[in-house]
Parts: structure tokens; C-alpha cells; sequence
């Protein structure tokens, strides 16, 4: 047995580690043995990492309130902004102008939440012409070219891109670009009184009004949209009109295919000549 066990400690079994943990503090520092970390003071550990709970209770009541009005004043700027940017409700029209003595002018917003916002009016562009025909002069009926791009696009699984945008958004350019008395305000006013004067043009020449288009005129008809049946708003839906005056034809007005035509009568006309 005894040989057993001291072939076992020599070896490094396992009977060498009771001995080994049963021996004094001093008997088990060896030279090459790591001392054990000492635990740091318990006044020290429990100062450090521990926040306002750490701070005295004036201290923490100061900072608490100091946390709640920068809560407080975070959540105020969230409301008001979120209501600046939004259409237009019952909250913004009863302190529409609270809303705005925060927002102006340190933060303005160019932005709306909801872009585009939900189109409220109904537009629709109307034309007439002044024809010169075999039988004398005549003005045509209004002809609702809105109307006739909406037949294209209803019922239909891909509406033309042209149907649904080149004539709204021509009529747009001209209103930004023309103030109300038709005037243009700025360099781009000719430049859309020419696109719109094209545009109907191309629309009216698909019809035969039995002579020449000396003159067209154009007109908008505004017209908002009525509200839900459970809704309490009263809102006019009579449309409002927006009368252009009366443009001469001109050959940079045509479609392209009548401007030729037109230009090789002339050069004929003046060969004859």
C-alpha cells in the first residue's frame, strides 16, 4: 500500500492534490506560485459605476428633474414638427398658429410627411377653337382634354405615361409659371405658354373642324372634391374657372407632320408666284 501510494504521488495521480490543498497558507507559497488578486476595499467598489444612485438625494432630485424637462421638451419638438409636416386636420387648424410660433423660424421644415399630399380639387383643362372654314368664321365648343386622357387610362392595365402626365403636369408648369392675371413671372413663363399652346394643338388637330385653327383658347375648371358622407364639412363642389386669353396660331403651334404640310404650301405658293 505503501509503495502503491508513493509510486501514485510521485507519478502525479490524484492522490497528491488533497495534500496539496490541506497544507498551510505559508506551506503552499512556492517561489514560482501566482499570488492571488487582492479584492479591492468594499467603500471603493461600491463608489464607482453606480450613476445618479451614487449622487446625494438633493443632487438626485436635481438631475431627475433636469431629465424629465429635456423628456418633456424631446417629445414636445416630436409633436410639434410631426403636426407642422402633416396635412391639414383638426388639431393644426384649432392651434395652427401655436404650431407655427414653435416650428418659425429656427425649425422650418421645406418637407411634408406625406408627399404627395392627397389631391383635394379636381382640375380639368378645357380648349375651344376659332376655325376659318368655306362658310366663314366659328368657335368651337369646349373640348375637356382631361376628360378624354381619362378615357384612356380607365380600364386600362397599363395606362399611358402620356395619358396620365403630359397634360396635368404642362398645366401645372403654366400656373407656377404665370401669376393671375396670366402674366409670366419669370424666364420660364414663355416657355410653358408654348408647351400648353402645343399641347392642344396636337390634341385638336386629331379632329377635323372642317378649316383652319386661326386662334385657340384655354381654361381650367377647379372643382373640389366633395367630402365623406360622415363627415360634417361643407365644402362647395360648383367648379371655379380660369379663363386664359385667346393665343393665335402660329406654324411652331402645329404637330409636326402640319407644319411641314404648311411650310411646303408656302414654298409652293411662292414658286408659283
Amino acid at each position: 500500500m505503501d509503495s502503491d501510494h508513493g509510486r501514485s504521488s510521485a507519478d502525479g495521480g490524484k492522490d497528491v492534490w488533497p495534500q496539496a490543498l490541506n497544507r498551510p497558507a505559508d506551506a503552499r507559497d512556492t517561489p514560482g506560485a501566482i499570488p492571488p488578486t487582492p479584492s479591492p476595499p468594499l467603500g471603493e467598489h461600491s463608489a464607482t459605476g453606480r450613476g445618479i444612485a451614487g449622487l446625494s438625494f438633493p443632487y438626485q432630485v436635481v438631475a431627475a428633474l433636469a431629465l424629465s424637462l429635456i423628456g418633456l421638451l424631446a417629445c414636445t419638438q416630436v409633436a410639434m414638427v410631426f403636426l407642422h409636416v402633416a396635412p391639414s386636420n383638426t388639431l393644426t387648424q384649432q392651434h395652427g398658429k401655436t404650431i407655427d410660433r414653435w416650428i418659425y423660424p429656427e425649425f422650418e421644415q421645406n418637407w411634408k410627411l406625406f408627399a404627395p399630399n392627397p389631391l383635394q380639387q379636381n382640375i380639368a383643362v378645357h380648349v375651344r377653337a376659332d376655325v376659318v372654314g368655306a362658310d366663314g368664321r366659328r368657335t368651337t365648343r369646349w373640348m375637356n382634354l382631361t376628360y378624354e386622357d381619362s378615357k384612356g387610362i380607365r380600364g386600362s392595365l397599363f395606362p399611358s405615361h402620356v395619358d396620365q402626365n403630359e397634360l396635368r403636369r404642362g398645366w401645372d408648369f403654366y400656373v407656377n409659371s404665370h401669376d393671375s392675371e396670366n402674366r409670366p413671372n419669370g424666364l420660364r413663363g414663355d416657355l410653358s405658354e408654348s408647351y400648353v399652346r402645343r399641347i392642344a394643338m396636337l390634341r385638336l388637330s386629331e379632329r377635323d373642324y372642317g378649316g383652319t385653327i386661326a386662334r385657340i383658347q384655354l381654361r381650367s375648371a377647379t372643382s373640389s372634391i366633395a367630402p365623406p358622407p360622415w363627415s360634417d364639412e361643407k365644402i362647395s363642389t360648383r367648379p371655379v374657372y380660369r379663363v386664359l386669353p385667346w393665343w393665335t396660331v402660329t406654324p411652331d403651334d402645329l404637330p409636326e407632320r402640319d407644319a411641314d404640310q404648311d411650310r411646303d404650301e408656302a414654298y409652293g405658293v411662292e414658286e408659283n408666284q
